[in-house]
């Protein structure tokens, strides 16, 4: 089973810390939601309690390490809508995007939520977001995530991604694409036995069809973020070039708290534009949690 990243050794950096990583447990992580709670009076209930939440290392936003062992999803805290756990690195993909208040935002695969809440609290509740979801079953999880964490400036539709109608123009678009979730994975989980090898084509090529689908959606001067939860450069840097290729998009420079690699520019006998060493790599030696591929991509004006 430890060899089933075998084929990422040459371009996962120090390779060996990144197989033992993968035998440790996913940290727990949370989310302080300050649409309806200020951070320092969450930290004193909880610590009433005798939950110690540590800040977790890079983002500004108010993350935090979860005690080993815990159960944040149990605590009233939760139930109330003040946190939600999320891993420290999907935390980054609202920050990359970073929309300003009172903006007209689209997240194309919004389910299950956390992505969508942070987005609204970092607009401060205001502006709009369009929450797509296609799957009816992952509609009721999603309203609940919005509900419980007081999100009031979003609506949710449902079309396939990469078919979202072209009537509308929006500031910023989030596009966190269906993939096959290798940055999920640690030995010896449920998900890593069950999950087969790479990619399909199907897969890929709805992820290519999602990228153009979301480009043509942004307004002139508009930027997105395309990100997925997979190592899998067909799945992220050939995506990418499949856009740069076919539209007039720019790559934008990612600034992160958090250590990253940058994107590739060859992969399997494919050379990639060198614009794409602007996208972020995350893997789970570097920063322990999920790993994540992002690229930052704008559309002139």
């Amino acid at each position: 089973m430890e060899r089933a990243f075998e084929r990422y050794r040459d371009i996962i950096p120090v390779f060996e810390a990144f197989q033992e990583r993968l035998n440790s447990p996913l940290p727990q992580h949370v989310r302080v939601n300050t649409l309806k709670i200020k951070t320092p009076s969450l930290l004193q209930s909880l610590e009433r309690k005798g939950i110690l939440l540590n800040r977790a290392s890079g983002p500004e936003e108010p993350t935090f390490l979860a005690p080993e062992g815990s159960s944040p999803g149990t605590w009233l805290e939760y139930v109330l809508g003040y946190i939600h756990p999320q891993a420290l690195t999907s935390c980054l993909a609202s920050l990359f995007l970073a929309p300003e208040p009172e903006s007209y935002v689209l997240d194309m695969c919004a389910a299950p939520g956390g992505k969508t809440s942070h987005l609204a609290q970092l607009m401060k509740g205001e502006g709009l977001i369009v929450a797509n979801e296609l799957q009816r079953k992952r509609h009721l999880p999603l309203l609940n995530t919005l509900s419980r964490l007081g999100v009031m400036n979003a609506v949710l539709t449902a079309y396939p991604a990469q078919e979202f109608p072209l009537k509308e123009r929006f500031d910023s678009i989030l596009a966190d694409v269906p993939c096959s979730g290798e940055g999920t994975f640690r030995y010896g989980s449920r998900r890593f036995r069950q999950t087969g090898k790479g990619a399909s084509r199907n897969l890929c090529e709805a992820q290519r069809r999602i990228i153009l689908r979301a480009f043509d959606l942004l307004r002139a001067g508009g930027r997105m973020l395309y990100a997925t939860c997979t190592y899998n450069p067909e799945e992220n840097e050939s995506v990418v070039a499949y856009l740069l290729k076919h539209r007039d998009a720019e790559m934008l420079s990612i600034q992160s708290p958090l250590l990253f690699s940058p994107g590739l520019t060859e992969w399997n006998r494919e050379t990639y534009d060198g614009n794409i060493r602007q996208a972020a790599r995350f893997y789970p030696h570097l920063v322990d949690s999920v790993g994540f591929f992002m690229a930052k991509i704008g559309k002139r004006g």
